[in-house]
């Protein structure tokens, strides 16, 4: 039986599930140990600066388990955002139960009400197989680029 997953848009109050799960997914994805007092003005950061995006969580029964970050990329070719997808996180015992999707379905009906989102975008780790599966399967498309950064 799947748990009834209410998704809505983060609070401050959110905040520390928030951190924990960045902390736990640092940890699961690049075995890399983020600092919570590095992570935490992060966090609140966005929640300060919503002009650079948005948390979204879900909830089972008033427990937080599971959240993603909305970030915000001006495409000048669709003159248009792109709503990038970042920090997913869900708890051990609530994957492979519709969290995501739940909350996937939920920014969509969301973005269809704003005319300036042109779409969707996010990166996953190569050998992350299952949320690639679970990308595609909400019908998200492998693209051709690759991505490069510079850490300053």
């Amino acid at each position: 039986m799947n748990p009834t997953i209410k998704v809505r848009k983060a609070t401050p109050k959110d905040a520390e599930s928030i951190i924990q799960f960045n902390i736990a997914m640092a940890m699961e994805t690049e075995n890399k140990t983020l600092k919570r007092e590095e992570i935490e003005p992060g966090v609140h950061g966005l929640f300060d600066k919503p002009e650079h995006g948005f948390y979204m969580v879900a909830e089972s029964e008033e427990k937080v388990v599971g959240s993603l970050m909305i970030t915000f990329e001006w495409s000048d070719w669709r003159n248009g955002l792109f709503w990038w997808i970042q920090s997913v996180y869900v708890i051990p015992e609530f994957r492979r139960k519709g969290v995501y999707r739940t909350m996937y379905l939920t920014i969509k009906t969301m973005a269809k009400e704003k005319s300036d989102v042109c779409g969707f975008r996010l990166y996953v780790e190569r050998e992350n197989i299952n949320a690639q599966k679970t990308y595609a399967s909400l019908g998200m498309d492998e693209t051709h680029y690759k991505m490069f950064e510079e850490i300053k």
